[in-house]
């Protein structure tokens, strides 16, 4: 190869593998974006054996990330409200929480139960507010139009969890809290209690 090609070369190298060297940078997302996005797949991947897997087994392979990625115990005093909660005992507020992160995971196993050719598009541009980050998403379906999601997160132990989900704007706890009320004021924690798990028990049918 003549020497005066060579420096030629040299810089067409460079400026073909410029955007390799830089990809890390740019697909270095914020912490939050990056629990969505592994929660996301474990989602997807859920979906795809959603069949096989069915309705119990759904349950158990979701059980740990969402464990994982929400928390579970800040969304449970938020959807009971604050008055109500410290009139629980410690008893009954562990009660609750165990009984709320599984309608969670229920609600989740029975709303993504089959794969149709679906994905999600995380925004990058992660909102920050006070204490939370906002993650958006959408779930793109191959039929109908996307599904908006919003994850409200904050850092809680050192990993960002979510502690509400927009569903097309509609805060999920609010409509949670709405819920609850009722069965909290009819007979307090016990109802409240039993009424989840009614509500789990439809999920799994």
């Amino acid at each position: 190869m003549p020497a005066k090609r060579l420096p030629l070369l040299l810089a067409a190298l460079t400026l073909a593998l410029a955007p390799l060297a830089a990809a890390p940078a740019r697909a270095a997302t914020d912490p939050a974006a990056s629990q969505i996005a592994t929660f996301d797949s474990a989602l997807l991947d859920t979906m795809k054996q959603g069949a096989a897997l069915g309705a119990k087994g759904r349950y158990h392979k979701l059980e740990p990330v969402i464990q994982r990625t929400f928390d579970l115990p800040a969304m449970a005093r938020f959807a009971v409200g604050p008055t109500a909660w410290a009139k629980f005992t410690p008893q009954q507020q562990a009660d609750v929480i165990d009984a709320f992160g599984k309608l969670t995971i229920a609600s989740y196993a029975r709303n993504f139960s089959g794969y149709g050719g679906e994905s999600f598009n995380i925004d990058p541009n992660v909102v920050t507010r006070g204490p939370d980050k906002l993650v958006s998403t959408h779930l793109i379906r191959a039929h109908d139009g996307p599904v908006a999601l919003l994850y409200r997160m904050r850092d809680s132990g050192g990993s960002w969890k979510v502690i509400d989900v927009y569903f097309n704007s509609i805060s999920q706890l609010t409509t949670r809290r709405s819920d609850f009320a009722g069965p909290v004021a009819s007979g307090g924690a016990p109802s409240l209690i039993a009424h989840l798990n009614t509500l789990v028990a439809n999920q799994q049918k």
